[in-house]
């Protein structure tokens, strides 16, 4: 059985490697240019299933007859939404909100098949970080890691040696959750063991 054509919604290289990882590779890849100031009011979880939805919506509509897959990530503490840091300043203030405390990663996964249907779900993953000091902080922002991050780290990357511990998917907390999106593909119709070793 052939497959329609799949496109990833991201220009996140870590969510195209994750796929990678599983054997999974977009026809195309094709990021949407989307607003995503948060809303008033609007909580972490929302917020993260919203931005999916409106990016996978975006793409399809230029992508007709194909699975369109997107996926955002949300980094909060409490209610607090921690974007992506512009400054070493701005990391900072991140990396010292997160010092010692358990955090919250939501992904929001969507996908939009070639009949036009919208499916998406919410994965949330807590991470617990170990008290940092000064000197762990001034160098991890010197790494420059932090960049283009939510919550100003990566935890696939030097940031792993300040994880104490992690409840959920770990995949989700790099870019996307790889078991809730093959069953989010699978479940709308994609045959991703087509796909599996090519």
């Amino acid at each position: 059985m052939t497959n329609p054509r799949l496109v990833l919604a991201s220009a996140s290289p870590h969510r195209a490697a994750l796929l990678a990882q599983i054997g999974l590779r977009p026809d195309a890849i094709h990021p949407a240019a989307l607003d995503e100031t948060p809303r008033a009011d609007e909580t972490p979880a929302t917020y993260a299933l919203r931005l999916a939805e409106e990016k996978a919506r975006m793409v399809a509509a230029g992508e007709p007859g194909a699975f369109v897959l997107a996926a955002d990530t949300v980094v909060a503490c409490g209610r607090r939404i921690l974007g992506k840091p512009a400054t070493e300043a701005e990391a900072r203030r991140c990396l010292a909100l997160l010092s010692g405390r358990r955090h919250r990663v939501h992904g929001g996964i969507a996908v939009v098949t070639p009949d036009d249907r919208l499916a998406s779900r919410r994965i949330e993953t807590a991470v617990l970080f170990k008290r940092l000091t000064r000197d762990e902080i001034d160098d991890y922002v010197a790494s420059g890691e932090w960049r283009d991050k939510a919550g100003g780290y990566a935890i696939q990357g030097i940031a792993a040696r300040f994880v104490r511990g992690i409840v959920g998917s770990y995949s989700n907390v790099v870019g996307l959750p790889l078991t809730e999106t093959v069953a989010l593909l699978v479940g709308q119709g994609y045959a991703p063991a087509a796909r599996f070793g090519r």
